[in-house]
C-alpha cells in the first residue's frame, strides 16, 4: 500500500465539508425562525428555483405559456432553506478544491526549483570538470612538448 497516496491535507479537507453540513443544517434552522432571513434571503431564489423547475418541466411536458403559481410562503421558505444550506455545502467544497489546487501547485512550484537548482548545481560541476580537463590536457601538452625537445641521449650501460 502505498503511504503518499493519501496526503493528510485531503483528509482535513474532507473533515472540513464535512463539518459544513451542521454548519448548513444550523444556518437553514435560523431562516425558518428569522422573518427578514425567510423574506429577503430564503424566498427569492426558491421562487425563482420552482419557477425555472415548473417551466422547464412544462415544455418538456409540450405546454407553452402555462402560467405558473407560486409557492407558498411555508414551502418557499422551506425550499429556499435548502437551497442556502446546499450553497454552503457547495462553496465550501469550491472553497476545498481551490485550497487543494493552489497546494498543488505550490508543492509543484517547489519541485521544479528543486530542479532547477540541481541541474545549476550540476552545470556548475561540469564547467568545473571542463576547467579542470582543460588544464590538465594543457599540462600534459607541455609536458610533451618538454620530452620531445630534449636531446636523445642513447642509453647507457
Amino acid at each position: 500500500m502505498v503511504v503518499g497516496a493519501f496526503p493528510i491535507a485531503k483528509l482535513l479537507y474532507l473533515g472540513v465539508r464535512q463539518m459544513s453540513k451542521p454548519v448548513a443544517n444550523r444556518i437553514k434552522a435560523g431562516a425558518r425562525r428569522s422573518e427578514f432571513f425567510k423574506n429577503y434571503v430564503c424566498l427569492p431564489p426558491a421562487q425563482l428555483y420552482h419557477w425555472i423547475e415548473m417551466r422547464t418541466k412544462m415544455r418538456m411536458m409540450g405546454f407553452r405559456g402555462a402560467a405558473i403559481k407560486p409557492l407558498n410562503e411555508e414551502a418557499a421558505a422551506e425550499l429556499g432553506a435548502e437551497l442556502l444550506g446546499e450553497a454552503v455545502i457547495f462553496v465550501v467544497g469550491g472553497a476545498c478544491m481551490v485550497l487543494e489546487y493552489a497546494r498543488q501547485s505550490a508543492n509543484s512550484r517547489r519541485k521544479e526549483e528543486e530542479l532547477q537548482a540541481t541541474l545549476d548545481e550540476l552545470r556548475g560541476q561540469v564547467a568545473e570538470l571542463n576547467l579542470t580537463t582543460e588544464i590538465l590536457d594543457t599540462q600534459l601538452r607541455e609536458v610533451n612538448r618538454l620530452l620531445h625537445s630534449l636531446p636523445a641521449t642513447p642509453p647507457s650501460k
